[in-house]
């Protein structure tokens, strides 16, 4: 009755890919909490002060029943004033706000370009979408203009890329495509999932120059930099009372802890009052970039920085290597990645030091050697 699933699951361990649940490890270099806030006491307190003053930690139902609580209108509101946005809608994570997104406010005749790299959540919610779809090769902005033209006369256009990509660390080319934007009356969806609490003034991400403008939408995951629980769309008014009104995720589930909403409200306080803690990860970036040009390797120039090594067979290899030494480094294989660019994915974050950082170096550059 089950032979089907154990055939694949036999497969995808011939193929270097089966992924298994393991414990964390002594030094973090595969986490996304970039300003090391997910176990900080400030966050800690905000979750004693919440409770102490009567925040439940559940919702009790969807948000348009019995489960809308302070809590998250508070939140939104001044994530709202935060990110420079008209309004915002807390989703309980990054990944069903997305899908969320893509699968509600596109319509039958418009047309989305995603860039090729985009994340899975975006994927998920095109599949759900009415509208058409067309991957675009990454970051390229021609590429992007010539779709543009070739619709012009038909239904809205949108176009959605990551601000900073979770797999390559690099940017997207967000003027050139906000001029596009407004040229071509299309709509901007930005992915700010890694940028969000690291980039940008207070860490309000690479959108901020063009948040507030009525063709720009943004993701803020609230999981990663932030170090809590949730996604925030940030869009024009009319666009949150439609998701409201027609978004399935958010209609039928159970809304976002109100505790979670209350740490996330602490976490967005934090970005503003202790700039140190991006200060210090853009310190241990570069430090890292240098280290990684001596021993020949090509830095991201972000705290994301990938070591393409090709085969998923090595790279589970290199890892388990590294593993051995405390080192908490994850393979990543294809699908997550293209066929032919397995890699180590390595995390910077305030988690570790400089100290432990050249240590991991020293041991990967001794791996690496033919």
């Amino acid at each position: 009755m089950l032979e089907t699933f154990r055939t694949a699951l036999s497969d995808l361990e011939q193929a270097g890919r089966l992924r298994a649940l393991s414990p964390r490890l002594r030094h973090d270099f595969s986490s996304n909490d970039y300003l090391a806030l997910a176990d900080s006491p400030e966050l800690a307190q905000a979750v004693q002060e919440a409770l102490a003053r009567g925040v439940p930690v559940g919702a009790g139902g969807s948000r348009l029943l019995c489960g809308n609580h302070p809590e998250h209108e508070t939140l939104e509101a001044e994530a709202a004033r935060f990110f420079g946005a008209e309004s915002a809608l807390y989703f309980g994570g990054g990944f069903p706000a997305n899908s969320a997104l893509f699968a509600t406010l596109p319509q039958r005749g418009d047309l989305i370009l995603y860039d090729e790299l985009i994340h899975a959540s975006v994927h998920d919610g095109l599949r759900m979408s009415r509208a058409e779809s067309q991957g675009i090769a990454h970051n390229d902005v021609l590429a992007f203009e010539e779709a543009l033209k070739a619709h012009r006369g038909r239904g809205r256009v949108w176009m959605a890329v990551e601000s900073l990509y979770s797999m390559d660390g690099d940017l997207a080319p967000l003027s050139d495509l906000m001029e596009l934007a407004e040229r071509h009356q299309a709509m901007l969806v930005v992915d700010e999932a890694h940028a969000t609490g690291v980039l940008g003034s207070d860490g309000r991400g690479l959108t901020a120059p063009f948040e507030g403008r009525r063709n720009v939408i943004a993701l803020h995951t609230c999981g990663k930099a932030l170090g809590s629980m949730g996604g925030i769309l940030t869009c024009a008014q009319v666009l949150k009372d439609f998701m409201v009104n027609r978004a399935r995720p958010f209609i039928f589930a159970t809304a976002p802890s109100p505790l979670m909403a209350s740490v996330v409200r602490a976490s967005l306080k934090l970005c503003q009052e202790q700039p140190e803690r991006r200060e210090r990860l853009a310190s241990l970036v570069a430090f890292t970039g240098q280290r990684l040009r001596e021993i020949g390797l090509t830095p991201s120039g972000t705290q994301i920085q990938p070591v393409i090594v090709g085969a998923p067979e090595r790279a589970v290899a290199l890892a388990a290597q590294l593993q051995a030494k405390g080192y908490d480094i994850r393979a990543i294989r294809p699908p997550t990645v293209p066929e032919g660019t397995s890699r180590l994915r390595l995390t910077i974050t305030l988690n570790v030091d400089e100290a432990v950082m050249a240590n991991l170096l020293d041991d990967l550059k001794s791996l690496l050697k033919p």
